[in-house]
């Protein structure tokens, strides 16, 4: 499979929920709009330095993460981000990685907004079952 590359909008969670509150102006919620690797492979989303400073996204930490030389390094994580791919949005945990390096999306916010990856097109598209609304599966609730 190619490359596939998609464009996500990226917003600050608090920003947003302050702004439903009326805390802030709906103009100062901090949002950018950038391209993305979609990478099957990897697990979390990954944004560069960057865009965590700029999208003001809280540090939560450091996680252990696989890098693509196999190596287990340290890398911050920040919680919060709000994601929105072909109109489908969840809020999510993001990785942090060195200024320059390419954003991946990985596993969790992919199914998460329950899209899928056509490897001949190199697309992403909305699950096709699902053409309204993400359809999560559950096991049993009684």
């Amino acid at each position: 499979m190619g490359k596939v590359v998609t464009k996500l909008k990226l917003t600050n969670h608090a920003d947003f929920i302050q702004a439903g509150s009326g805390s802030i102006a709906p103009g100062a919620i901090r949002t950018l709009e950038i391209e993305a690797l979609v990478d099957t492979g990897a697990t979390m989303l990954a944004l560069p330095e960057d865009v965590v400073a700029a999208l003001g996204a809280r540090a939560l930490g450091m996680r252990r993460a696989r890098d693509a030389r196999g190596l287990a390094i340290e890398v911050p994580w920040v919680g919060g981000v709000l994601i929105e791919i072909l109109g489908r949005e969840m809020t999510c945990d993001a990785l942090v990685l060195p200024i320059g390096a390419t954003p991946l999306i990985g596993q969790i916010p992919l199914e998460g907004l329950d899209l899928i990856v056509d490897p001949k097109s190199r697309e992403v598209h909305v699950n096709p079952a699902s053409p309204d609304l993400p359809l999560m599966d559950l096991m049993a609730v009684a």
